[in-house]
């Protein structure tokens, strides 16, 4: 099954046409072209009658319904083998009517299942394939949802910024020092118990890490003092080092002979790359899952996003779960030698922003524009400038990606009705949002961040994380850098006054503009039961079950 035959089949009728036309079509060249050409003849899905001489029209007439016979196959496909081979097909470019019935059809594929053995699985479409499923290296949401599935932390943290026991069932937390006591006989998904050695080993690989060396800084030293007892020092005060333990980086994890391991409610059970599956860790120290496992496969971005029972036949037959999912600000690179340097050009940036920011729901319904503070409950009550439009000595450049393919859109019109001049630079993801040096290249962005729980703490992450798109700016402002430092010796529970400060610096400098919230509709089928939002506003899977349906 070739796309490029049922783009062909849908560009071309029989008839009169040109081999150039054909290959524009097909975006080949004119050698691949005549070879793809001559192949499908043979294969017996058209005639073709190439013209003499260049430009001259040929003679193409159609033998069988390409997208007819196509449809019928992925359809067997679809009944016939798992769902991560058909999945890929969906993606080919078929028509409305028939990408409706197939996709129909493979929706009978996802949700709850019961194999002949009794196995519970709930799989699960997503738009993107997993990047890495490394603690420190896990950077995106939807990676970081089955990071935190697959592995502990040594405690955890609430919305609230309430310190709860994980790994850890104790600690002793001084000015200077944090002790912590591990859980007993705690097993690794490879069957290996947990150790003090063994931590510390995992937490010395962050605190060296580039990404997180800043975080650590006030930690002078992790030891190990008995199997399961460990001592981190910081002689300066780190007021927050224990709500920097239950972040989704600072998950615990063992490496050996190349794999990962962890202690969570779910082991990954093959290539994550191809298709990422969770099977249920029966030996959980805390509770084995009510779920055998939870598959997930790469499907089109149109695809139902729905938790649902497979076997329930109506669609509609779902409740609305709400969750935050983030906010999206304006970072504007103010340290780049280019005009976004100059502070009456982000100034202007900035009015023009405000003025026409009330359209942004009009773009995804979703979206609510955000003219207070990045911190939900909070407003900051500040005044955008109201500044003449500045001289611009070359043109802006603009960074995107496709995820903010929607917002970009709309920067670009208001840049292109207020007069400012622009160039686009366009990214893959993974460029987008881990390569610190193409934020170097681009004077500005929008940037969608989303809290992991407790606000506080993820915004200071947001600041200092050599994965921020802020990190770099604050560290090149004297006045930023050592406002920074006031983190190490403030209270955690008066850190929303610190962070509020700190933003506004931010905002007044026109370094960050908000720009709106987001909240995620997910449906749930009426038959999934204990449905709890966890970390980054997603489903907690080692809580959910199905509710059977008993005959009375």
């Amino acid at each position: 099954m070739e796309n490029s035959l049922l783009n062909l089949w849908r560009s071309v009728s029989s008839g009169n046409v040109k081999q150039d036309d054909i290959a524009e079509i097909l975006q080949l060249s004119p050698r691949q072209t005549a070879r793809s050409i001559k192949k499908w003849a043979e294969q017996g899905w058209f005639t073709y009658a190439s013209g003499r001489g260049r430009g001259n029209f040929s003679q193409l007439c159609w033998l069988k319904d390409v997208e007819k016979e196509y449809e019928a196959l992925l359809m067997k496909w679809i009944d016939e083998e798992p769902v991560e081979k058909s999945s890929k097909y969906l993606l080919y470019n078929w028509s409305s009517d028939s990408k409706e019935r197939l996709i129909n059809q493979f929706r009978s594929k996802f949700g709850y299942v019961q194999s002949t053995d009794e196995q519970e699985k709930l799989i699960i479409p997503r738009k993107y394939p997993l990047l890495t499923i490394h603690p420190l290296e896990t950077a995106e949401v939807q990676g970081a949802h089955i990071v935190t599935n697959v592995f502990n932390r040594l405690v955890s943290v609430n919305s609230e910024g309430i310190v709860s026991p994980e790994l850890a069932h104790s600690w002793d937390l001084e000015p200077d020092k944090l002790r912590l006591y591990l859980k007993k006989d705690v097993k690794f998904h490879d069957g290996s118990v947990l150790t003090a050695t063994t931590v510390v080993e995992c937490l010395e690989k962050m605190r060296r890490h580039k990404q997180f060396k800043e975080l650590w800084q006030p930690i002078a030293q992790i030891k190990a003092l008995a199997p399961l007892v460990i001592d981190i020092t910081f002689p300066g005060g780190c007021s927050y080092c224990l709500q920097m333990l239950g972040m989704m980086n600072a998950s615990i994890y063992k490496e050996s002979n190349g794999q990962l391991f962890g202690t969570g409610s779910f082991y990954i059970k093959e290539d994550f790359r191809k298709k990422a599956t969770l099977v249920a860790f029966k030996e959980h120290f805390q509770e084995r899952p009510l779920l055998d496992a939870v598959e997930f496969v790469v499907v089109p971005a149109d695809f139902d996003f729905a938790y649902r029972s497979a076997s329930e036949e109506k669609a509609h037959a779902t409740v609305q779960v709400e969750s935050d999912s983030g906010f999206g600000v304006i970072i504007l690179n103010a340290f780049r030698e280019s005009d976004i340097g100059r502070k009456e050009v982000r100034d202007f940036i900035h009015h023009i922003v405000a003025k026409y920011r009330h359209e942004l729901d009009a773009i995804d319904k979703q979206i609510t524009p955000n003219h207070q503070s990045c911190f939900t409950g909070q407003n900051q009550r500040y005044t955008p400038p109201n500044v003449p439009k500045p001289n611009f000595t070359k043109p802006l450049v603009l960074k995107t990606t496709s995820y903010v393919a929607n917002t970009t859109q709309w920067l670009k019109t208001i840049f292109e009705k207020e007069g400012i001049p622009f160039e686009v630079l366009k990214l893959p993801f993974a460029e987008y949002a881990f390569n610190g040096e193409k934020n170097q290249q681009a004077d500005l962005f929008i940037h969608g961040e989303i809290f992991e729980m407790n606000q506080n703490f993820s915004f200071y992450q947001f600041l200092v994380s050599g994965y921020s798109p802020l990190a770099n700016i604050i560290e090149k402002d004297a006045r930023l850098a050592s406002h920074m430092i006031g983190y190490k010796y403030t209270p955690f529970s008066e850190w929303t006054a610190l962070n509020l400060q700190t933003e506004k610096i931010l905002i007044d400098a026109s370094v960050l503009i908000p720009l709106y919230y987001v909240k995620r509709q997910i449906p749930f089928s009426v038959d999934l039961a204990n449905i709890n939002i966890s970390h980054f506003g997603y489903v907690d899977f080692s809580k959910l079950w199905l509710r059977p349906r008993l005959e009375e």
